[in-house]
């Protein structure tokens, strides 16, 4: 068995209209898909990420050069992550076809190097 990384590309745009009640309704949705996944042994692990930018870093020459993201032509930020248990990549697509985001974003699905 493989583990594969979900990473929830999403556009915060998309949640500024929310009222609190809808956006408590979306926070159940993936919970309860967070869950399901659990309660069938597929979930390793997930979390949200903050709505921080974060840092990036990129090696320039000698330099290393360090920016506070998102950088301002994205229109899109990494907003979490779930990484499952799956037999093949497209076991693991269905997995995240499945779950909420889609309506939300993107999903990227990578596989998980467990190799020592």
């Amino acid at each position: 068995m493989a583990q594969f990384m979900l990473l929830l590309h999403e556009n915060p745009n998309e949640f500024a209209d929310l009222t609190q009640k809808q956006m408590e309704a979306v926070i159940a949705e993936y919970q309860a898909w967070g869950q399901r996944l659990a309660a069938e042994a597929t979930l390793v692990a997930s979390h949200k990420l903050t709505d921080e930018g974060g840092r990036h870093l990129e090696k320039r020459g000698s330099e290393i050069l360090v920016t506070d993201g998102p950088f301002t032509e994205a229109k899109e930020v990494l907003g979490g992550y779930y990484i499952v248990n799956a037999a093949s990549y497209d076991e693991a697509v269905e997995i995240a076809k499945a779950g909420p985001h889609l309506r939300y974003g993107r999903i990227e699905v990578r596989r998980i190097d467990l190799l020592d």
